[in-house]
């Protein structure tokens, strides 16, 4: 397939305090989140202005792909659209289609598979599709990349830049979002026995530890927003500084994201940096990987991986996924939406 344009897809965030509400409503709508779990996340937002790092984020390493686009010889417009907020992704593939785009290839900003992380962004393409209508342009999402070498070797060195804050021998601890534990287990094909989030993260986890040279590590989860009788992926990082009284320091590795949300700089740079300095314990937050020079790299190298046809650059076992067109799915019933539960 010929490609003219490459498309980054991401989740959003908002601009300004008014912007909060609607925001998040967008994010939990059908979700079954009790109003006041709501009131407690804008209170989150609001503690920053209203204002979420990641368009700002997201615009950065834009910029960054452009130039490494060019670097290589690839003339290729990148457009930005997002899931929740403005610029919204429908928006952005009608301009697509104005600009005589035909064949697009699409970055979406989450490395795993999953259906937050993988099938909802297949869904996001095909709604902005459908809401284009006729002639709207071919969309091919790149593959998942949580294993990929510049991926691994951009976050391995975060956490030694991590390390070097606190003293030797303190604690490594990897958070990603959590999720239901109904949806984890229906994470990629049936077949396949469920789990593949969990299982990629923990997969990342281990191939950083393994880098930098850390025999021991904890895998733990973050920003859980459902209702309180639902399992989710446990445990919390919070708890679990509760459980490392006595350590020489914690060095926290937000291996589940790409760049800095609001989880990261509420939930691990508040919350459990406030929890560790109330136990005496010195706490480092090891950098997100979006803004090192081989996120640019990485993917403009999957822009080219699917090009010239090679084979993908991996570190894991892990079959390649994610890579469809126009929002169809990896296999039949992957990643399945586990059912909404009744709001209590």
């Amino acid at each position: 397939m010929m490609v003219d344009a490459l498309l980054w897809l991401s989740f959003g965030g908002p601009e300004g305090p008014a912007e909060v509400r609607p925001f998040l409503e967008n994010v939990t709508r059908g979700r079954g989140v009790p109003p006041e779990r709501l009131d407690e996340v804008e209170a989150h937002y609001q503690h920053f202005g209203g204002v979420s790092p990641i368009n700002r984020l997201n615009h950065e390493a834009i910029t960054a792909v452009r130039a490494e686009l060019a670097r290589r010889g690839l003339d290729l417009p990148v457009y930005f659209g997002n899931r929740n907020w403005h610029p919204m992704v429908e928006d952005t593939v009608a301009q697509m289609k104005a600009d005589g785009v035909r064949h697009a290839l699409v970055f979406p900003t989450s490395a795993y598979g999953g259906y937050s992380a993988c099938r909802q962004y297949h869904e996001d393409i095909a709604r902005a599709r459908a809401s284009v209508g006729e002639d709207a342009p071919d969309l091919v999402k790149l593959r998942q990349f949580f294993d990929h070498p510049l991926f691994i070797a951009a976050v391995s060195d975060a956490v030694r830049a991590a390390q070097a804050q606190v003293p030797p021998d303190s604690r490594l601890i990897f958070t990603a979002h959590s999720v239901p534990d109904s949806a984890d287990r229906a994470a990629g094909p049936p077949a396949e026995g469920g789990r593949r989030y969990s299982r990629q993260v923990a997969e990342a986890a281990r191939l950083v530890a393994e880098s930098v040279g850390a025999s021991s590590y904890d895998v733990v989860w973050q920003s859980r927003s459902g209702p309180p009788q639902v399992p989710w992926l446990d445990p919390d990082i919070v708890d679990h500084i509760d459980t490392l009284v006595g350590v020489p320091g914690i060095v926290v590795c937000p291996i589940g994201f790409v760049s800095d949300h609001l989880e990261v700089v509420w939930d691990l740079d508040t919350e459990a940096a406030e929890r560790a300095a109330a136990l005496g314990i010195p706490f480092a937050r090891a950098a997100t990987p979006n803004g090192d020079p081989r996120f640019a790299e990485l993917v403009v190298s999957l822009v080219e991986e699917y090009l010239d046809g090679v084979a993908p650059a991996k570190l894991s076992a892990f079959p390649g996924a994610g890579c469809t067109r126009n929002g169809t799915l990896c296999a039949p019933l992957c990643c399945e939406p586990a059912k909404r539960p009744a709001r209590p």
